[in-house]
């Protein structure tokens, strides 16, 4: 009798042992269920990037059942790197790939959303100088990336205030710090990104006059900066695509209702090291960039077909694009609903 009970009892106790542990095991994700996921920056971080950080730090990729690593470009280019599988997403613009999407057999990469809804960018001067319109770049010295596009949009926007352009110096861009660049009368004007070296003229005390391009002109009003992805991964795993950025959402969307915890957030995650010395201008940008990155879109990401047509439709017709890229490159259908 005695050795029934016992035996009873192990056999129960083996029982429930055998439970608790299927019933972890279907709690826990296999490791092989877990989707490994690159990401390649454009430029060292900074508050356009805020978003993946934050989602990283938040675990909300994590929940999203993804293993998310950020890296920096390689000297190729982000977008060479995403076109060839080494990262599934990518940070761009809608200017500089379009270049990639010129080519005889374009990069495989579409555009799947949008990090900032409008175009922040716009040339900078001294105060005073009387570069507070296009035409007062006439007789002034620019620097230059020397790219076509760049230079097009310059001589659009000047020739539209009245202005000759052909009446600038270019002089190589070598900068990399605008502000002081100007204080220093190293150039009269460069063309920046306002939500940080703008800012960053209000920390370093440089009183500047800017105009954006956006503002100037309804075509110039692309979408800079933009997540790419490699063509191939959208085509075959949707459902990880569609997770990624749902987090990635998340992300923004915390870095608009809390932008000094979002900033602490991307200078905890900056692998360079390089925004630990600039918190200051971290925090700044970051507050200004919270109104950005959804602005008047119904959500973030969302990228309106009519303005990115309207930036394309512009370079085919001053032909500084081969073909008509309008309705290509780009896509919604991956964003959250």
């Amino acid at each position: 009798m005695k050795k029934n009970t016992l035996f009873a009892a192990i056999v129960l106790m083996s029982t429930v042992f055998s439970a608790m542990a299927f019933q972890a095991a279907e709690t826990e994700m296999p490791s092989e269920e877990v989707k490994d996921i690159t990401v390649c920056l454009d430029w060292t971080p900074n508050t356009n990037h805020t978003g993946l950080y934050a989602a990283q730090a938040l675990g909300y990729y994590e929940e999203a059942g993804l293993n998310v690593t950020i890296v920096q470009p390689p000297e190729n280019g982000a977008p060479l790197m995403c076109a060839s599988g080494q990262a599934e997403f990518a940070v761009d613009a809608q200017d500089t790939i379009a270049a990639a999407f010129d080519m005889e057999e374009p990069l495989e990469v579409t555009a799947v959303a949008a990090l900032i809804q409008h175009n922040t960018s716009g040339i900078v001067s001294r105060a005073g100088d009387g570069i507070d319109s296009p035409k007062g770049l006439e007789g002034k010295t620019y620097s230059t990336w020397e790219s076509p596009i760049e230079l097009a949009m310059i001589e659009h926007v000047m020739t539209q205030d009245g202005g000759d352009f052909s009446t600038v110096t270019l002089i190589p861009n070598d900068i990399t710090d605008e502000p002081a660049a100007l204080a220093a009368h190293q150039t009269d004007a460069v063309w920046i990104f306002y939500g940080w070296s703008g800012i960053n003229a209000d920390i370093e005390g440089v009183d500047i006059d800017y105009w954006a391009f956006g503002d100037l002109s309804p075509e110039l009003d692309y979408y800079t900066p933009i997540l790419i992805a490699n063509n191939s991964f959208l085509e075959e795993d949707p459902e990880a695509a569609k997770a990624f950025l749902a987090a990635t959402a998340k992300g923004y969307e915390y870095a608009i209702t809390n932008p000094e915890e979002a900033a602490d957030l991307l200078i905890a995650g900056d692998s360079t090291g390089s925004l630990e010395e600039a918190r200051e201008l971290v925090y700044a940008s970051q507050k200004w960039l919270a109104d950005k990155y959804i602005e008047d879109a119904p959500s973030w990401g969302v990228i309106d077909p009519a303005r990115w047509d309207a930036f394309y439709g512009w370079l085919y017709e001053n032909g500084l694009t081969g073909s008509d890229l309008t309705g290509k490159g780009y896509t919604n259908d991956y964003l959250p609903e």
